[in-house]
């Protein structure tokens, strides 16, 4: 690795830290005056515009075409666009932002697990040493040492759901990966969020349909300009720009070794907006943090010595 591709890749990994730590944080006082049905579509709605011009003018209109792998886009976007942004926005309403974070930084180590499932690629018993110790420490978080801590006020239905919204992007991360041959990574994130945000423009609908949403007015809109900013053209469009330029120059490893302190911002910002933590719950958030990170070093080393 150059100096030049070291210091560039250092810039683009700060860029995604700031741009996506705050997420959780602000996404979770925006549900408190839009219902995350809108929230999703909006987000999207305004990201992909961004995403298609940058495109197009990165690689052309042609680019734009799908040649004949429409229906495996169409499902990687419904699952990973859709499904994430639902499943984790609807969570988020019963749960909290640091909740939120760690269960999402949990997707790297279990697309090991998964690799194992789905390939027959077993992790090393470190990695599966670590995924348990990250799985425990986001246990600890969760419950605050009582178990019964977690069944009361819909939290663990919160942390289930953002769970099940990880998934979806773990899948979509992994299918994307072996699906599109050829293609660009920005090609990639376009084509299937386009779908993507069709399938969360329906689910909209459906939601408007059966009252668990609604038309948010004018004014509301205005207040929350900013947050919707940052929500579309800071997570969806900088941020994923800044992961790809990342990991293109320090390499995936050491790019998601970086990310790791995302958790540990998030503890951060949810303080300094009032915010008070049990121990135990700082005590699980560096369990978590330590045992990804040791998964991360440890899978470099591996990587670095063949």
């Amino acid at each position: 690795m150059t100096r030049k591709n070291l210091l560039s890749g250092l810039g683009w990994a700060l860029l995604c830290i700031l741009c996506w730590a705050p997420l959780f944080s602000v996404a979770k006082r925006t549900l408190e005056v839009v219902d995350p049905f809108t929230l999703g579509t909006l987000r999207y709605l305004i990201g992909v515009l961004l995403f298609v011009a940058l495109l197009a003018a990165v690689e052309g209109r042609q680019a734009l075409r799908y040649e004949g792998r429409w229906a495996r886009a169409a499902v990687c976007g419904v699952l990973g666009i859709a499904g994430f942004n639902l499943l984790v926005w609807i969570g988020l309403m019963f749960t909290r932002p640091e909740h939120g974070s760690l269960i999402n930084a949990l997707q790297t180590p279990l697309i090991a697990i998964a690799v194992w499932m789905w390939r027959g690629q077993r992790p090393a018993a470190f990695t599966l040493g670590c995924v348990a110790a990250a799985i425990a420490g986001v246990l600890v978080v969760i419950s605050k040492g009582e178990p019964d801590a977690a069944l009361r006020g819909g939290t663990l239905i919160g942390d289930f759901l953002v769970f099940l919204g990880a998934v979806c992007w773990m899948v979509y991360t992994l299918a994307v990966s072996y699906a599109f041959p050829g293609w660009s990574a920005l090609r990639i994130t376009v084509l299937t969020c386009l779908p993507g945000l069709a399938g969360l423009v329906v689910i909209n609908v459906v939601a408007l349909a059966a009252g668990w949403a609604r038309i948010p007015a004018a004014d509301t809109l205005a207040s929350l300009a900013w947050q919707l900013v940052y929500l579309s053209v800071f997570t969806v469009v900088l941020g994923v720009l800044a992961f790809n330029n990342a990991a293109r120059k320090l390499g995936p490893l050491n790019t998601m070794l970086m990310l790791n302190a995302l958790p540990v911002l998030v503890f951060g910002i949810e303080a300094a907006l009032g915010r008070s933590f049990t121990d135990l719950e700082l005590a699980g958030a560096a369990i978590v943090v330590a045992a990804l990170a040791a998964n991360n070093l440890y899978l470099r080393g591996v990587s670095t010595s063949r």
